[in-house]
């Protein structure tokens, strides 16, 4: 069932949940919310939110497309399994396949992809390994992990803390947030926005409530944990292939993020795409609740 707070940021939408059935036994559940008419358009969301950050270019969006956004494995309401060797079970290929399962079973089986954050590590890993089924791919204020790993120094690793917090090793991580998860999610929120006025109540309010939940915070340090591990070794693999992403790729950032700041974005992905084009827009990390009319004026004029 979607929260209070989800209900009232998307009134008109269809809310529901997807099981996907697991190798051995059971399922993984991953909820969603489906709203409009026409093309498919699948959101992802970033750490440490939930499907909840798109509300404000919702309505615009869904007079156009079928949006679909759903929870990332880990977060939100959506299925927290144990992460396992080397956390595979949170690696960005898998929560990849769980996203085109989810849409496949929605009855869309190509879509265009807009994403943010560890959303798009997953987006970049879904269109490089399920590159049929993605039109347009649109990816918000990261570069390639790979890259911003090989690239770190001390001025992204202080920008960056939580990157190198999370993946240590359990329960040190876990513990610390979980004995003040409100703490933990405000600073970090708060560090790479304008304050919290972007968010809305309800919004903040969801994040808040998920991030209460101790099976929520191991799931997204197992993210993590992955990102600096089995997740490099898939993307070191496609570089030593020559893999490319062939299908129309926008980045966007904020130009007071880190970002843009630290890393060459265009040049970036243009090192692992074929056609790349982007440009920075005036908010700071979380681009869909901070400049909610500039996004969707680079979307309208890409999709």
């Amino acid at each position: 069932m979607a929260s209070l707070q989800l209900r009232a940021l998307y009134p008109q939408a269809q809310h529901g949940v997807v099981s996907l059935p697991q190798t051995g036994s059971g399922t993984l559940d991953i909820p969603y919310v489906m709203q409009g008419q026409g093309p498919a358009l699948l959101l992802l969301h970033g750490h440490p939110q939930t499907r909840a950050i798109w509300h404000k270019v919702w309505p615009q969006l869904a007079a156009r497309f079928t949006v679909v956004a759903t929870d990332l494995r880990g977060y939100g309401d959506a299925g927290k399994p144990p992460g396992g060797e080397r956390q595979l079970a949170y690696s960005k290929r898998a929560m990849a396949e769980d996203q085109v399962r989810v849409m496949a079973q929605l009855g869309f089986e190509r879509f265009s992809l807009v994403a943010h954050d560890r959303g798009a590590r997953v987006a970049h890993r879904l269109a490089m390994d399920h590159a049929q089924a993605v039109e347009k791919l649109v990816l918000l204020d990261i570069c390639p992990t790979l890259a911003m790993y090989e690239k770190t120094d001390m001025a992204f690793a202080r920008a960056y803390w939580h990157w190198f917090f999370l993946i240590q090793p359990s329960p040190l991580p876990e513990t610390m947030i979980s004995a003040d998860p409100v703490f933990y999610l405000r600073r970090l929120m708060n560090l790479r926005s304008d304050g919290v006025n972007p968010f809305a109540p309800e919004a903040m309010a969801e994040y808040l409530r998920c991030a209460r939940d101790p099976e929520c915070v191991r799931a997204m340090c197992e993210d993590y944990r992955a990102a600096a591990d089995i997740d490099l070794e898939h993307d070191r693999a496609d570089r030593a292939a020559g893999r490319r992403l062939p299908m129309p790729l926008q980045a966007l950032w904020g130009e007071r993020g880190v970002v843009g700041a630290q890393f060459d974005p265009i040049a970036e992905w243009r090192k692992v795409a074929d056609s790349v084009t982007g440009q920075a827009l005036p908010c700071g990390h979380y681009v869909p609740e901070e400049a909610p009319q500039a996004l969707l004026q680079a979307l309208d004029s890409f999709l």
